[in-house]
């Protein structure tokens, strides 16, 4: 998992040619690689935006008005679950639980905690990743 992580973390996915040189080097099949690589939704088989906005959708949040939240913004960004905006800046993932419950409803945007979300502080939150966090 740690060599999974680690191809994540420069590529922002796990390209599919890396698949058989990791079942190689591990001794493993490439159905095996594969089925953990599609299994964990840490992982992405494509290249995710330079931003990602990962949506609580646990029970807690979703009692605090998460799933109008989480519908609203998909709907303004013209996106579904795990969708790339055409600008290649933003996607979003859906996540069962920050453990942030007390400030639901939460997400993570490009790690950084963010909760007791309405409408304006995630637009707010989305549109300062975008725009403030795109330097390197």
């Amino acid at each position: 998992m740690p060599i999974l992580h680690a191809l994540q973390e420069t590529f922002g996915h796990v390209p599919e040619d890396a698949l058989p040189l990791l079942a190689d080097a591990l001794n493993l099949s490439r159905a095996d690689v594969h089925g953990i690589v599609s299994f964990y939704h840490d992982f992405r088989e494509a290249p995710a935006g330079r931003h990602v906005v990962k949506l609580c959708r646990a029970e807690a949040c979703q009692s605090m008005g998460g799933h109008a939240l989480a519908e609203g913004l998909l709907r303004r960004l013209g996106l579904d679950w795990g969708g790339t905006t055409g600008d290649g800046q933003v996607t979003i993932e859906p996540v069962y639980c920050l453990g942030l419950c007390a400030c639901a409803p939460a997400a993570l945007i490009d790690g950084r905690p963010v909760g007791r979300l309405n409408r304006e502080r995630l637009d707010a939150a989305v549109n300062e990743a975008r725009n403030d966090w795109s330097t390197p």
